[in-house]
């Protein structure tokens, strides 16, 4: 049986080149591991394991990336914005606002509460 490193959190990064110009996602995904070396994220319990993918489906607003365990969606991510999202996500447990653009088991915006 193969077996896995206790990690903190899963970053998926969207390398496909529908969401941006210049597949911007690869100069993002190729930084994160020398963001995540440099700020200690590499081993250890507060490792963050980090995967490329060639879609995330949402196919506008790119770069995207996903951090996972708590399944929040950041837009519009740049090289120095990812660096922000390591720093204030992964390392100090903020998250960065005013990029979010979706959180995993919220509701839409369009999802209004029923007023019966």
């Amino acid at each position: 049986m193969p077996e896995m490193e206790p990690y903190s959190r899963h970053v998926l990064v969207c390398t496909g080149g529908f969401c941006t110009e210049n597949r911007g996602g690869r100069a993002v995904y190729a930084k994160l591991a020398s963001l995540l070396q440099r700020h200690g994220l590499l081993f250890g319990p507060t490792r963050v394991k980090r995967s490329e993918a060639p879609c995330l489906g949402v196919c506008s607003g790119g770069t995207i990336v996903a951090v996972y365990p708590e399944g929040v969606w950041y837009h519009g991510v740049t090289v120095e914005l990812m660096e922000r999202i390591v720093v204030e996500h992964l390392k100090e447990g903020r998250v960065v606002e005013e990029h979010v653009f979706h959180r995993l088991g919220a509701p839409a915006p369009t999802d209004f509460p029923s007023t019966d």
